[in-house]
């Protein structure tokens, strides 16, 4: 065993020194932050320090749950998780179910491009340009005008929030979304089809019989990695979209704490957020790996 274990090592070599920066990655800004984590516990003091600083035990997790908005905030952060999983996730899937069955190359590679570059937007210029789309004097306006409608402050209405929100996250990142999926319908077998073609399967039932089945492994993977992500909505998101009017829909544990605790100098509180989500997000992950393994032989372990 051993024997063939070296022998692997020699054979596979280069594979391993590719690995170690993503190895070194990990330890440094996943595993190590870890010992950071104590100071939930604690009353942290930069001159203390984290060894030095009181322990205060679960402090900060009652002030936490004991704070007047804490309902208000929770039910945001849920409500924008839930939409996020529901309508966001299925985009990417979908895209590259109808990307796949696009068969003059230029084009599909045409579509593909467009549907990236907006992942290589920051939020920040994403937000920038949904302001001025939705201004007094943007393109909405205007357009909403020409019927004789009365200008909508958009971005100041707490109705439209929650819609602009999933609009923005499916425009970025749906795109980018479909690289795996795409890759991984790349790897089918094109036999498949070929017999599916024979036996007279349209290109529907082609989908929906081989496509869609031998994608669901990946689908459950990337939508189980998701889940563990399902309290942090990504802070640069939420926050450029914010204004003081839609606080009451918007407002979610991340900005939460950048202002309560980050702001603030309140390391410890807002650490103490971060694993308080955390600890949902992997039980999230541990009931949803359950439920993954008995629909099919996907999962995570």
């Amino acid at each position: 065993m051993e024997r063939v274990s070296n022998h692997r090592m020699k054979l596979l070599w280069p594979l391993y020194i590719m690995a170690i920066p993503g190895i070194l990655f990990l330890i440094v800004f996943k595993y190590v932050p870890l010992v950071g984590t104590v100071i939930a516990f604690k009353e942290y003091s930069v001159f203390q320090g984290i060894l030095d600083s009181p322990w205060v035990g679960l402090k900060h997790f009652q002030t936490l749950t004991h704070h007047p908005d804490f309902i208000r905030i929770f039910g945001n952060t849920l409500m924008l998780g839930f939409l996020k999983i529901v309508l966001v996730f299925p985009i990417p899937v979908l895209l590259a179910l109808m990307i796949n069955e696009i068969r003059k190359s230029a084009l599909k590679k045409g579509i593909q491009t467009a549907l990236y570059i907006p992942h290589f937007l920051s939020w920040v210029i994403i937000a920038g340009i949904v302001f001025d789309f939705f201004s007094l004097s943007g393109l909405f306006n205007v357009v909403i005008g020409w019927f004789g409608k009365d200008p909508v402050l958009v971005m100041q209405e707490s109705d439209y929030f929650r819609l602009i929100y999933v609009i923005t996250a499916v425009w970025r990142d749906a795109g980018w979304g479909t690289v795996v999926y795409m890759a991984a319908i790349s790897a089918i077998d094109p036999q498949l089809y070929e017999s599916a073609m024979i036996d007279g399967a349209s290109k529907f039932k082609q989908v929906r019989h081989i496509t869609f089945p031998l994608l669901l492994p990946t689908v459950l993977v990337l939508f189980l990695l998701e889940i563990g992500n399902f309290m942090e909505l990504g802070f640069d998101h939420v926050y450029n979209l914010l204004t003081p009017m839609t606080y009451s829909v918007g407002d979610i544990l991340d900005t939460y704490v950048f202002r309560a605790g980050i702001q603030q100098a309140q390391y410890s509180f807002a650490t103490a957020v971060g694993l308080f989500q955390s600890v949902i997000g992997f039980t999230l992950v541990f009931i949803f790996n359950k439920l993954s393994r008995k629909v099919s032989d996907g999962g995570l372990w």
